[in-house]
């Protein structure tokens, strides 16, 4: 065992191509609040954790991101609001996991700059 454990996630990059199409997909249609930008990064703030939004400095960093999971309360409402928005989903909420009482619900989308990530839900059955 480590003397010296890891204690959070801090930070979260994820690679952009344009940024200035980047910033308010995660800011107005994800609805994450904007910390503060430069001309090649954009961070955000998703309650505790930051997503750094970031032009790749080099090919070593110009990757699709991990697949970011966005637990948010109402998968379908969420789901419906951002459809009617233009976000490209690749299928819609659906269960992906019952353990007990509690379902797993999940549906996939693209950001503006074809990362895919999902919204998650946990709710009672």
């Amino acid at each position: 065992m480590s003397n010296h454990p890891i204690q959070k996630i801090g930070q979260i990059g994820i690679p952009v191509t344009d940024l200035e199409r980047a910033i308010p997909f995660y800011q107005e249609l994800l609805g994450l609040p904007l910390l503060f930008n430069t001309e090649t990064m954009a961070f955000f703030d998703c309650d505790g954790v930051r997503l750094l939004l970031s032009i790749p400095e080099n090919d070593q960093f110009a990757h699709p991101s991990s697949v970011i999971y966005f637990q948010v309360e109402k998968i379908r409402e969420k789901y419906e609001e951002l459809l009617a928005k233009g976000v490209s989903f690749l299928d819609e909420p659906h269960v992906v996991a019952k353990v007990g009482k509690t379902e797993t619900w999940m549906t996939f989308f693209r950001d503006s700059e074809d990362n895919i990530h999902a919204f998650i839900s946990e709710v009672l059955a």
